[in-house]
């Protein structure tokens, strides 16, 4: 495989448009850029995480994450490809159950707080989430495969049971409400 960014500029999008993987062009503000981005904000949080000592689990599952976000990726720059499969989906779900079952129920909404690597899987979380309402405000304009939004939507929970997870060496500290 030759360099793939042998030049980091170009010029081609100082005037407000930007290429995908299959040589079109579209606006830098286009729906399908934003998810792009958020997707690509996503992936830097998960690095985020990664710098933080963690459970061999929750590391190596997280960065097989961040291999799959570069997947999904490919699949909005160019469009029509599909890259993730029920398998991926399924995988996070192992873990989300693996986890799972060493917590305790939870009975009320948990603060996003705790360590910085808890705080940090809560963020990455919450940005999960904005990926995912902007996936599927492009989808309701152009169809994405099915098995990206249920990954991304499984991500998301997984996310929060890692918080949970990494929160078990405190305590969790419970939404309190009249």
């Amino acid at each position: 495989m030759g360099h793939r960014l042998s030049k980091i500029y170009t010029r081609t999008g100082d005037q407000g448009t930007t290429g995908l993987g299959d040589g079109s062009r579209i606006p830098k503000h286009d729906l399908r850029i934003e998810a792009i981005g958020a997707v690509d904000e996503l992936n830097s949080h998960l690095g985020l995480c990664l710098a933080e000592s963690l459970p061999e689990l929750i590391q190596q599952t997280l960065t097989q994450v961040q291999h799959e976000l570069f997947e999904l990726g490919a699949e909005l720059c160019i469009p029509g490809t599909q890259r993730l499969s029920e398998l991926q989906t399924t995988r996070l779900e192992e873990v989300l159950d693996t986890l799972n079952a060493a917590l305790p129920p939870l009975k009320e909404f948990i603060l996003p707080r705790g360590s910085r690597a808890t705080a940090q899987c809560h963020v990455a979380r919450a940005v999960t989430r904005r990926a995912e309402r902007v996936l599927f405000a492009l989808h309701e304009i152009s169809p994405q495969n099915p098995y990206t939004l249920t990954y991304v939507n499984r991500l998301s929970d997984l996310l929060f049971v890692m918080a949970r997870t990494l929160t078990q060496r405190n305590d969790e500290i419970l939404w309190k409400h009249d």
